[in-house]
């Protein structure tokens, strides 16, 4: 029997990783999609009077099934696949998206929604309901419901093969990740890197068939502290190259093509849709608004940042020029050097603070920050089924004891994992039949393993991306709306990311660090002198991070914001774009744009700017916090009611300003970043 066709026989319903297998996936989901199919149809062949109950209310209760089969297997995809979980997504995904089209492309069901939606303004709808309804309606004509029947067919074709290369895409990442290695023999080539680094190189080889060697890998927990602090610089240099250069060597994992195609179909979408480009479409439901408002924002931020950023650089070369020799500061020596000139300017780098930072106890410090904002409660369940034995699962409870989600942590890296850190969900939050459905939210994470004699030490900027997966996982666990689409993170994509990058402000307080920044051998708490000193060296080279961050926001919009049909080269075009944040030589034959899995295979796409824009909220957000202090029960009671809690059930900057009474000022994040 197919585990997706049972009611789970779990605790709180939770998925039965232990019972769902590969070959179970495409039978469910074909099954799911009848199921949800035949939903539509009973809402199509209803005679009674069209009403928001029995179209609105009733199209965002279908498809409860493919709901769960579909984040069951896409989060696999991320987190624990395989080739075979790979060769079935082939087939999945179309499926799913040609699935997707034949919903928002049904006009039956479209002009049961539009009847709602040309006399919503008698029907006394409650500011949720008129946010789905217009959510709804927008959504079916955005995606091609007044369209003439060769342009829907057009758009089908388009969407599929959109899918198709997304899935090419992160494959071709993934695998181009996994194959490389660089194993070291010679123990002169490990000076400068960290004992914790070296024994964990030390593991790897031997997991990989490398015995008594050292061996380095393109996963961040390998890759990054290798270029921080290896002082070999030609090995620095391999390294660098070989990160900057994955898919775009020429060969059977090469994206340029890809990227290409990507983003000509997006183009081609948007002008079938009535939008002059993909970055129109995309914007019209953001905060941005449009692409000015979003090349405002990056402009401004490029003006106050780029001087510091460049005199930074300087600083950073003539350092390393002084130190050793270095003529050129090329990319590859920049996290050497800085980290370098940091330790002696602030007598502070990331080994003095891991040994603070063991990752049970960071854990439990985010953990504790909830309870004293929230009241929440997390306690460890081993009797959740989970899909790798790494995976840590937690019950969430309110301070009632009233249960509010499963939280499912999910932190160290594996071949079948893909790089990066994210939040996302097996089940949203929703009202059924009168029930409040509670979420199953995860974190997934990639951080250094414990060896044979040391546990996890995270570094600062892990401790830091821990606090930030675990806002977007608190967004989630704490929704309570009526509507699966309108809850948790389903909301303006440049607000998602408010959740999560206000509550890494956190980390660098030592009213928080107090709770958990405790030595893994001596208990000793961070000693207030540490503390300062991080705080101290946080704006250290905050320019140059600031332009980085840009560059990025630039090139994705270089792609969304125009035609792209006359690009004949990505490196050319990606270095024409982003020449006027240029800090560092660009190197021959690299490329960021065909590993840049956010924008095109992530969502991100005319939305990496998302971050930039969150951290204007963050920052004023937190300003409110500081004033009245950091653990104020009654700001953090503001922040749950009127953002964590209201998902997209409002618009964004409508809760913004119930929660801090006043719209965002740039200035709370000149001010953080020491430009102004």
């Amino acid at each position: 029997m197919n585990p997706f066709f049972e009611k789970f026989d779990t605790p709180f319903e939770a998925i039965p990783f232990d019972k769902i297998k590969n070959e179970h996936y495409l039978p469910a989901l074909e099954k799911a999609i009848v199921d949800a199919k035949a939903e539509i149809e009973a809402i199509k062949n209803n005679t009674e009077e069209e009403t928001f109950e029995n179209v609105i209310e009733a199209f965002d209760k279908v498809g409860l099934l493919l709901d769960t089969v579909a984040y069951t297997f896409s989060n696999l995809t991320s987190a624990e696949t395989n080739d075979e979980m790979t060769e079935i997504d082939k087939v999945f995904s179309p499926k799913l998206t040609e699935f997707g089209n034949d919903v928002t492309l049904d006009a039956g069901l479209f002009a049961k929604i539009k009847k709602v939606w040309d006399k919503k303004d008698s029907l006394n709808l409650t500011g949720e309901q008129m946010t789905l309804l217009e959510k709804n309606y927008k959504s079916f004509t955005r995606n091609g419901a007044l369209l003439s029947d060769e342009k829907k067919d057009k758009l089908r074709a388009i969407d599929t093969e959109l899918s198709t290369l997304g899935i090419q895409f992160s494959d071709n990442v993934l695998k181009e990740t996994n194959s490389f290695e660089m194993v070291l023999d010679n123990k002169d080539d490990l000076a400068g890197l960290p004992e914790g680094v070296i024994e964990a190189a030390a593991m790897t080889a031997t997991e990989k068939g490398h015995e008594g060697k050292w061996v380095f890998t393109l996963q961040y927990p390998s890759y990054v502290p290798f270029v921080t602090y290896a002082s070999n610089r030609a090995l620095r240099e391999k390294m660098s190259r070989a990160f900057a250069s994955k898919c775009c060597k020429g060969d059977e994992r090469d994206n340029q093509e890809i990227v290409k195609r990507i983003a000509n179909l997006r183009f081609e979408r948007a002008n079938l849709l009535g939008y002059k480009t993909h970055a129109d479409f995309v914007l019209e439901e953001r905060m941005a608004q449009n692409a000015d408002n979003v090349f405002t924002l990056l402009n401004k931020l490029k003006d106050k940042g780029l001087p510091a950023a460049k005199a930074h650089v300087v600083e950073v070369a003539d350092y390393a020029k002084q130190l050793d020799g270095i003529e050129e500061l090329m990319p590859w020596d920049y996290g050497y050097y800085f980290e370098k000139l940091k330790k002696e300017r602030y007598s502070i780098d990331d080994e003095m603070l891991k040994p603070y930072f063991k990752l049970e106890n960071v854990i439990d410090g985010v953990f504790k920050v909830a309870n004293k904002l929230y009241g929440l409660t997390f306690e460890e369940r081993h009797d959740i089924p989970k899909y790798h034995k790494d995976v840590m699962t937690y019950e969430v409870k309110d301070e009632d004891g009233k249960h509010i989600s499963l939280f499912y942590a999910d932190f160290f890296p594996r071949a079948g994992k893909r790089g990066g850190a994210w939040m996302t969900m097996f089940r949203e939050q929703h009202q059924h039949h009168g029930k409040d459905v509670r979420p199953l939210i995860s974190n997934v994470c990639n951080f250094t393993k414990p060896t044979e004699t040391k546990p996890s030490l995270l570094t600062f900027g892990e401790v830091t991306t821990l606090f930030h997966e675990f806002g977007h996982g608190l967004h989630g666990m704490l929704s309570n709306c009526k509507y699966k689409s309108l809850a948790g993170t389903n909301v303006f994509w440049d607000f998602v990311e408010l959740p999560s990058q206000v509550l890494e402000n956190w980390a660098y307080e030592k009213e928080c660090l107090d709770l958990f920044a405790k030595h893994y051998q001596t208990g000793e708490l961070i000693p207030e002198e540490l503390v300062q000193k991080l705080k101290d060296s946080a704006n250290f080279g905050e320019g140059y991070m600031t332009i980085r961050q840009l560059t990025f926001g630039l090139l994705d919009m270089a792609w969304h914001s125009g035609n792209p049909s006359d690009i004949s080269d990505v490196m050319a075009f990606e270095a024409k774009a982003t020449e006027s944040v240029k800090l560092l030589p660009k190197i021959p034959g690299t490329s960021s744009s065909c590993a840049f899995s956010h924008i095109f295979a992530g969502g991100y796409s005319a939305g990496y700017y998302s971050y930039k824009w969150a951290e204007v909220l963050d920052a004023d957000a937190f300003e409110y916090f500081k004033e009245n202090g950091i653990f104020n029960k009654e700001i953090g009671k503001k922040f749950r009611d009127n953002v964590l809690s209201r998902g997209g059930s409002e618009h964004p900057m409508e809760l913004y300003k119930k929660f801090r009474g006043a719209e965002p000022n740039t200035d709370a994040l000149l001010r953080r970043a020491g430009l102004i």
